[in-house]
Order: structure tokens, then C-alpha cells, then sequence
């Protein structure tokens, strides 16, 4: 049994739409092939205080882990203070922002969505 196997998944965590778990797959079918699945957490900096990442990793000791739809999420315990109940949405078209973060836990966002602070 895996590493990854053997952590429960974590429930409610976050949520991610139909849209982003489309265009996820789609990339890592190329750009991250050789990774287990996506990061998601925080990191200092920004406009805001904290910006958001997003990133095809693979699992680490203390993992938070979220299965939807064949795609596995990582997220670590710090992060996952600032991110409880997120939505990941993916939102295409001529005027997309293409990821975007909608985070209850953030009391303001910068103008193009990428930060936010506490």
C-alpha cells in the first residue's frame, strides 16, 4: 500500500467544479504526466499577503488528500487553514480568468484574483 493509499481522504476540504477537474486532466495529461496530482495551497507574497498555488505535484508526509473524479488533490496542513471550503472553478472563454479561487477565509482579494489576505 502507498503512501498516498494509506491517508484518509480529506472531506469537504475543498471543492472543485466539473470546469476545473475538465482542463486539470487535460494538463496533466501533458505538462504533469509524471506527478501523482495537483497541489493546491498558499504561499507568503503577493498584493494580498498570500498567493495561491496550483501545481502538479506529488504527495507529501502530512498530506491533506482529496480524490474527485481519478484526480488526486495534496494540500498541506498549512495551507488547508486558509483554505477550508474553497471552490476551484476553471472559467474559459474569450473573457476567462482560467483558474480562480473562491475562498470564504479570504477578507479581501487583489483585483486580478491571485492573492488575498486574512
Amino acid at each position: 500500500m502507498s503512501a498516498i493509499e494509506s491517508k484518509p481522504q480529506t472531506k469537504n476540504l475543498i471543492t472543485v467544479t466539473p470546469a476545473a477537474i475538465e482542463q486539470l486532466k487535460r494538463l496533466q495529461a501533458g505538462e504533469g504526466a509524471e506527478k501523482e496530482g495537483v497541489r493546491v495551497g498558499v504561499k507568503g507574497g503577493g498584493c494580498s499577503g498570500f498567493s495561491y498555488v496550483l501545481e502538479f505535484n506529488n504527495f507529501r508526509e502530512g498530506d491533506n488528500v482529496l480524490e474527485q473524479d481519478d484526480l488526486k488533490f495534496f494540500m498541506d496542513r498549512k495551507s488547508s487553514i486558509y483554505l477550508k471550503g474553497i471552490v476551484l472553478d476553471y472559467r474559459g472563454g474569450l473573457k476567462g480568468k482560467g483558474f480562480v479561487f473562491e475562498n470564504p477565509n479570504a477578507s479581501s482579494t487583489c483585483g486580478c484574483g491571485e492573492s488575498f489576505s486574512v
